[in-house]
């Protein structure tokens, strides 16, 4: 470009007219990267509202559920409706003190009341496995204590198990070599 086609283009954008001298030349506004602005502050305060809104409405959908599906037993009883008939309770686990007799002594004089251990059976016939798992450690008596060794070895320990369990425990001890892993 020629400079009188500049000095044209100059006078075209320059705000003041050429006669005024107090006003600076115009200048070419140098390139730069576009500015990004973020949320700012005002989104951070609008988030624990959010939330807050969020769960208030989960509730409100949960109780408009409820009212929709019966709204329990008090509200039928309210209405004058015999409440629903209860089914037997749930039978508990009765649990029964279980002595086992374990093959490796040293194991034994290990355990201490309330460990938590694995019993598992030994056959020659087969690989082991778990007669009981998570059996609870009632008593372990001393040596001293224990009647009729067996032949056998090992070291006497008394468990705590479900019924079903004991009857598993004795049948196994009958025809295996038992021996705990601790839980």
């Amino acid at each position: 470009m020629s400079s009188d086609t500049l000095d044209s283009l100059d006078t075209r954008l320059s705000p003041c007219p050429p006669a005024l001298s107090s006003c600076p030349p115009a200048r070419r506004v140098p390139a730069f990267a576009p500015l990004r602005v973020g949320p700012g502050r005002w989104r951070l305060r609008l988030v624990p509202r959010m939330r807050r809104r969020t769960a208030s409405g989960a509730l409100a959908a949960a109780a408009a559920v409820l009212a929709v599906a019966g709204g329990g037993q008090a509200a039928q009883a309210s209405r004058g409706a015999p409440p629903p008939a209860a089914g037997p309770p749930p039978a508990a686990v009765r649990t029964v003190s279980a002595p086992v007799r374990i093959a490796d002594a040293a194991t034994v004089r290990l355990l201490r009341p309330g460990d938590r251990v694995d019993v598992v059976a030994a056959e020659r016939s087969g690989p082991p496995r778990v007669v009981a798992a998570g059996a609870r450690v009632d008593r372990v008596p001393a040596p001293a204590e224990e009647t009729g060794a067996g032949g056998d070895g090992g070291a006497l320990v008394v468990l705590s198990v479900p019924r079903e369990t004991a009857r598993e425990l004795v049948g196994a001890a009958a025809t295996a070599r038992l021996a705990v892993a601790l839980c």
